[in-house]
């Protein structure tokens, strides 16, 4: 009989570089330490190594390119398995996580799922795998209304709770702003922007024609605010479009793409030296909304309009239809406005902030529901995984 806390597996997209799901981690799991600090906790990941420098204190396995055996033997050990949170449960891709989900559940381990976000799901195949791992989870939680249609359109016959994303827990760490001064002089105003690749989450993006939308934005910033316009990658290839959106200004020399290796909460604290922020990624929008800089979303998808709205930022049409006048206009309008908005969406933000918690109450609540003691076998569970409780 050996005696120890839960022992809790996290899968999600880790591991790949993009601040976003880097900071739903460090929240979930900063949240799960504070709720039970005896838990146990294996990551699975995309790039174990990253992983595991970021968060020494968990145990950290592959689950890419890794055979269903060993990934079973993994999972076998677990008295839990949290899926999520963060945008994973879309086509093509959703097979892939539903996949170590149907093994963990054969290997009967329970599964709650955490601030998802789900959508598009319209692939029969993808549907079907949604359907049967999630109506079999112990709980489901999603991280807005559009991921809640999308599971019960996809079938999904549990009940599903809309909290917030995880990553609105986050907690800043200090950036070093002087590595900016030379392109970025103390004193003026500066404007983050985000951009992103168009692809499987983004299949309406087309990118030529909003890296040219995105250039007149910037141009106005420069010459209507007097501003320096600073480009914010929350992963790799956004670099790439940063640039590309720079080669159609006409004010480039005031513009400045943030190089290196960060940290979510570092990015975090970044956001305070900005003035404005206008952008797609919906965790750069997070931060902002978070560090109370004003935001004009550019919504590529349902996930970033619901967020605006949540928090009563401006929304506008689209980045792919929006013509490019309508678009200055509302940025003109946020500068003018911005001290009016800021008070409002302080407030909106805590109660968002409120609901992100909740996911990490109903968790530790299921975990309270597994017992203390659990008798192993050769590091296997040898009691039966707890029955799945109605929410």
């Amino acid at each position: 009989m050996t005696e120890h806390g839960p022992r809790v597996g996290v899968l999600g997209s880790y591991g790949g570089y993009n601040l976003g799901d880097e900071a739903i981690l460090t929240s979930l799991l900063t949240d799960l330490r504070a709720r039970r600090p005896d838990t146990d906790v294996l990551v699975l990941s995309r790039d174990p190594e990253h992983t595991a420098r970021a968060h020494p204190d968990v145990t950290v396995a592959p689950w890419e390119g890794v055979s269903r055996d060993r990934t079973a033997e993994a999972l076998a050990r677990l008295d839990l398995l949290v899926l999520g949170g963060g945008g994973i449960l879309y086509d093509t891709e959703a097979r892939r996580y539903l996949r170590v989900v149907r093994t963990a559940q054969e290997q009967r381990v329970p599964v709650f799922t955490y601030a998802l976000g789900a959508g598009p799901l319209t692939e029969d195949l993808d549907c079907a795998m949604t359907r049967e791992t999630l109506s079999a989870a112990m709980e489901v939680t999603v991280r807005d209304e559009e991921s809640k249609v999308a599971l019960e359109e996809a079938g999904v016959t549990s009940r599903v709770t809309v909290t917030a994303d995880p990553a609105l827990l986050l907690q800043p760490e200090e950036f070093n702003i002087g590595i900016l001064h030379d392109s970025l002089p103390p004193g003026r105003r500066v404007v983050g922007m985000s951009v992103r690749e168009p692809g499987r989450a983004a299949q309406h993006l087309a990118a030529d024609e909003y890296h040219q939308l995105l250039a007149h934005v910037g141009d106005f910033i420069v010459h209507r605010l007097d501003a320096a316009l600073l480009f914010v990658p929350m992963e790799r290839s956004d670099i790439r479009h940063a640039h590309a959106v720079l080669s159609r200004m006409t004010a480039a020399e005031h513009c400045r793409v943030l190089h290196g290796e960060f940290r979510p909460g570092q990015i975090l604290d970044l956001m305070r030296h900005l003035d404005l922020a206008v952008g797609m990624r919906l965790h750069f929008l997070i931060f902002a909304a978070l560090s109370g800089v004003p935001l004009l979303a550019l919504p590529y998808a349902g996930k970033v309009f619901d967020f605006a709205q949540r928090i009563g930022a401006p929304v506008p049409r689209g980045v792919v239809r929006e013509a490019a006048g309508p678009l200055l206009a509302q940025v003109d309008r946020l500068w003018d406005e911005r001290p009016q908005r800021l008070e409002d969406i302080a407030a909106r933000v805590a109660a968002l902030r409120q609901r992100a918690t909740e996911t990490g109450r109903r968790l530790g609540a299921q975990l309270d529901r597994i017992a203390p003691q659990l008798s192993t076998f050769n590091g296997y569970k040898a009691t039966p995984a707890p029955e799945r409780v109605a929410t």
